[in-house]
């Protein structure tokens, strides 16, 4: 059964209701200027929001960048303990005014948290601590932590902070995709070895992707892609709504449905039409190469998408940045632009000048 996500009973939160417009955050006014200001003025209350079972996650680790982060400004550290409660972390922060979010953890805690801050004036910070990292990567963070830490000290003082837009699926925002069908299959294949992930990392996904295609009725498409008019834009087996690109990375290399997405841009949604490994090994060589996919004749690419829905028979598993909701029958998208202010690299331009 479909798990829709529920802000209000995720953070406790009255009137905070995902998937709804909110005003769009104000950095030029709030949390930029507060951050510009702070050499002048008081420190910024961040709050240190740490999942200490994430894969790259250490004690060491924690404990160097709270101290680094607590250097200059008020710091107010928070683990996370269960599924959700990074959204409730998040969203409390938000309501005792702190200025930002810093997040480390895997962009499954990346996810939870900018769902808590939607809408809000206090920004996110993202630091890798998962096995993948996608949305740290995409901003051009450091692998390492702490390395990422400091460039991320180095943006506060910059004030370097931009509005962003996100994508949405049935209430529950996503930073860079959502996968439906197959994708999001192998991200439940892995979840199901939980203890193994923070160890086997991506061979723990080539195995899971193996095991799932075995495994995958590939006579029937499954999942029918309609765009906001009601109009059919494809059919298939696997499609990801993309609301940035890389899709992710295997090892060092970007895995790029959709070269020159990007934050600023609205969805893209791509479908593989076929399963076979005759049509499977070509789209996987254009993307690992950074090639556009509308050539290949097994895929469908749509871009510029503000809305869309995907129908499956039988219910069919999605997965958000990597967090696997679940099967649907029905799913619902939409874009949102500037719901979310965050933390970026020093002078690191996040629209792609490739996107248009």
């Amino acid at each position: 059964m479909c798990q829709h996500w529920d802000a209000a009973a995720h953070s406790g939160a009255a009137g905070h209701t995902a998937g709804r417009r909110h005003p769009a955050p104000r950095p030029d006014v709030t949390i930029h200027q507060r951050i510009i200001d702070q050499r002048r003025g008081p420190a910024l209350r961040i709050t240190f929001i740490v999942n200490a079972v994430a894969s790259s996650v250490t004690a060491r680790r924690r404990v160097i960048i709270h101290k680094a982060l607590s250097a200059d400004h008020e710091v107010t550290l928070a683990e996370t303990s269960r599924r959700g409660h990074a959204t409730r972390l998040a969203l409390s922060a938000a309501r005792d005014g702190a200025d930002v979010v810093v997040v480390l953890g895997g962009d499954g805690t990346l996810n939870e948290a900018a769902n808590g801050l939607v809408g809000t004036d206090t920004a996110l910070a993202a630091l890798p601590g998962g096995s993948t990292n996608v949305f740290a990567r995409i901003l051009g963070l450091p692998d390492d932590p702490v390395d990422a830490a400091g460039v991320t000290l180095e943006a506060l003082a910059a004030g370097s902070v931009e509005p962003v837009g996100l994508g949405v699926v049935e209430g529950r925002y996503f930073l860079f995709h959502c996968g439906v069908g197959f994708d999001a299959a192998v991200v439940e294949a892995v979840e199901r070895r939980g203890p193994w992930k923070r160890w086997a990392g991506h061979p723990l996904f080539v195995m899971a992707a193996v095991e799932t295609w075995w495994r995958t009725d590939r006579r029937r498409p499954p999942l029918l892609v309609r765009g906001p008019d009601g109009t059919e834009l494809s059919r298939g087996f696997l499609t990801v709504v993309l609301n940035a690109s890389p899709y992710t990375y295997l090892g060092n290399r970007p895995l790029d449905l959709v070269p020159g997405l990007d934050l600023h841009t609205p969805l893209a949604a791509v479908t593989l039409r076929r399963l076979g490994l005759g049509s499977l090994a070509p789209v996987l060589g254009r993307a690992l190469a950074g090639r556009r996919l509308e050539a290949s004749s097994a895929v469908d690419v749509v871009r510029d998408l503000k809305a869309l829905e995907i129908e499956a028979d039988p219910a069919q598993p999605h997965q958000v940045d990597g967090d696997d909701l679940g099967a649907c029958r029905r799913l619902r998208f939409a874009w949102e632009p500037d719901v979310l202010n965050l933390v970026v690299p020093p002078h690191r331009e996040l629209r792609d000048p490739l996107g248009g």
